[in-house]
């Protein structure tokens, strides 16, 4: 989508830098926080917005902001990460971005892009007339009002998370004079904070109901939209793991639970459907796959569709906000058959070494699939189905070219949100309040009502089970997938929830190597494992699930830092997970690799030029 073409000559446009930071305040001048070379606020020159025509307009101004976020919102991700390796075809800036060595001038350190969307934010919020209605009676901005507090609320979350300390500002910033005032600086908990604050007052129907844009350019425009359960289910879960508190992270659940039961209305459902890509029992050469369900995550909007959030990108290089993470990931023409970006040495590893479980004929017995498969196909299928391998020749020298693709890269637009995520981060909020057994319920075989009460209620006081409650699953519009559903093949539109490991590992409910440690053998006696062995077991589980449902997606190393933030010592839990990055036998490369002491948690984050970062 380009905007900007389409509102030039209706828009006055300001820019504007970062402001100037001190260490040694509190508050902070922001004389120079505009950059006089780039065009970063579009408003329209009223005192109110108060007409559809300027909506639409500021509206679509702040996504076609987003769209210069969109690559460096995956790359931030996965680059820094452990599941990724840099190639020699990548450019420098990549390079020292994995390298943790990344300067003034890189192409992925302009933290005055995230300050564009923010202060196009602020502007639409300080001047949307949230107060007309039209002859129903009916606030005529308040979709597109609630839209943009949760673009802002998201964008600051990225922004603190990448530069650990940041100037905060909500009012725009228009003129010289606003520019010089002092802006107080805000951490992680305190952005977290605020806009937990600023979410929650917006009325509970617009959680639920967005700017209806229809389809623009052939996307359909209920992607583009940052739900606000969902925003503020990240904003409780980063605030439990930057501060320790247990209400944040139960707020977390409670959020993400209630996106899931309202995606589609109220008292809606939103399972996790049926996908399971598996071995076909008693293949003779195990490689033949049985699958139900795809792994894609498509672009066509539906009830059940995986997708929640997109950053829509334009579809040629030419327009300017063109996606290149096509060209980083997959072998194409416009980058010479040469990518710039690989899976890692670790990545094989964590999919190869999973178990994976293959059910009978008759469903009483299991078999594990063999190690050493070609193709990457043992263990794990995910990334055997979005992975491939090839090679090409050189149209000039002949010479043969190596070649990959990476399924989860084919389109133009950039993916925020999708099913999965939600529950993933609703299984990591639970394990961190005392629950493990029902995140283990998540990525085993799923959560209904009937799980609830077999698997978790049990095993739980009744005050926790008072609490647990709330999450409720009906079975009804949780249909649990069962193992007398995988050997009969059968499937109808009530079975519709299983648990996440089973999307590539076979079936985990008979998956002896996948069992939740209720006991261990003492002496011939079994002895209870204590709470929070069972929750550091259910963590490194998530930490696996994490990479093997994710890979690639830019959440790598955001998630990496915020399982490190829970740690005694965080810094130390962080460099060992990067430090895997080539294996275990080339620890010490990646280690001499890396520019920085990541053991010193000021220097996971980004800085620049000494007025933005620790």
């Amino acid at each position: 989508m380009n905007t900007k073409t389409s509102i030039k000559g209706q828009l006055i446009v300001l820019s504007f830098i970062i402001c100037h930071l001190s260490f040694s305040v509190a508050l902070t001048s922001c004389s120079d926080f505009f950059d006089q070379d780039s065009e970063h606020v579009i408003f329209t020159d009223q005192e109110h917005l108060n007409n559809a025509t300027d909506s639409i307009y500021s509206v679509t101004g702040i996504l076609s902001k987003l769209q210069v976020l969109a690559d460096r919102t995956i790359l931030l991700g996965e680059v820094r990460g452990d599941l990724i390796d840099v190639t020699d075809n990548a450019n420098s800036d990549l390079r020292d971005l994995a390298q943790f060595n990344v300067k003034d001038d890189n192409r992925y350190n302009r933290p005055s892009d995230y300050y564009a969307v923010i202060n196009n934010c602020n502007y639409f919020i300080a001047h949307a007339d949230t107060a007309l209605k039209n002859n129903r009676n009916e606030y005529i901005f308040m979709k597109e009002y609630a839209a943009v507090k949760a673009i802002r609320a998201w964008t600051y979350l990225q922004l603190v998370l990448n530069y650990g300390s940041v100037p905060f500002v909500t009012e725009p910033i228009l003129t010289k004079q606003d520019a010089e005032l002092n802006y107080p600086r805000y951490d992680l908990a305190a952005v977290c904070e605020y806009f937990i604050n600023d979410l929650a007052a917006i009325p509970d129907r617009y959680h639920r109901e967005y700017p209806g844009y229809g389809t623009i350019r052939g996307t359909d425009s209920r992607f583009f939209w940052f739900p606000i359960t969902l925003v503020l289910g990240d904003l409780n879960l980063w605030l439990g793991s930057a501060t320790g508190s247990v209400e944040a992270y139960r707020q977390a659940v409670l959020r993400y639970y209630q996106y899931l039961s309202e995606r589609n209305g109220q008292n809606s459902a939103y399972p996790t459907d049926i996908c399971l890509y598996t071995y076909t029992p008693g293949s003779t050469t195990w490689l033949s796959t049985t699958s139900w369900g795809s792994l894609s995550v498509r672009e066509n909007y539906s009830a059940d569709g995986e997708l929640i959030t997109m950053i829509p990108c334009d579809s040629i290089q030419a327009e300017g906000n063109y996606s290149q993470l096509r060209n980083l990931f997959n072998s194409t023409v416009d980058n010479d058959y040469k990518f710039s970006l690989t899976p890692s040495q670790n990545m094989f590893s964590i999919s190869e070494s999973q178990a994976h479980c293959c059910v009978s004929n008759s469903g009483t017995s299991v078999l594990y699939a063999p190690q050493g498969l070609s193709e990457h196909r043992s263990g794990d299928l995910r990334l055997y189905y979005f992975f491939s391998e090839g090679y090409s020749y050189d149209r000039l020298n002949n010479e043969r070219i190596e070649t990959q693709s990476i399924g989860k890269y084919s389109t133009r637009n950039v993916h925020i949100y999708r099913r999965q995520m939600i529950y993933f981060r609703m299984a990591e909020a639970l394990n961190q309040i005392g629950y493990p057994r029902m995140a283990f319920q998540i990525l085993s075989q799923g959560l209904n009502s009937e799980v609830i009460e077999d698997e978790v209620y049990p095993y739980y006081s009744q005050s926790d089970s008072l609490w647990i409650s709330q999450l409720d699953f009906p079975r009804a519009r949780y249909g649990l997938f069962t193992v007398e559903h995988l050997v009969a093949n059968r499937f109808t539109g009530t079975i519709n929830t299983m648990g996440m490991h089973s999307r590539g590992s076979g079936w985990t409910p008979m998956n002896e190597f996948y069992q939740f440690p209720d006991s261990v053998e003492q002496d011939g006696v079994n002895v209870a494992v204590p709470l929070a062995e069972q929750q550091a077991y259910v963590r490194d589980l998530l930490l696996t699930e994490d990479a093997l449902e994710f890979a690639f997606e830019g959440v790598r190393y955001y998630d990496l830092m915020r399982f490190a933030l829970r740690e005694p010592n965080p810094g130390q839990f962080l460099m060992e997970k990067i430090i895997q990055r080539r294996g275990e036998d080339n620890r010490d490369a990646v280690r001499s690799e890396i520019k920085t002491d990541l053991n010193n948690p000021q220097n996971w984050y980004l800085s620049w030029k000494g007025r933005i970062g620790y």
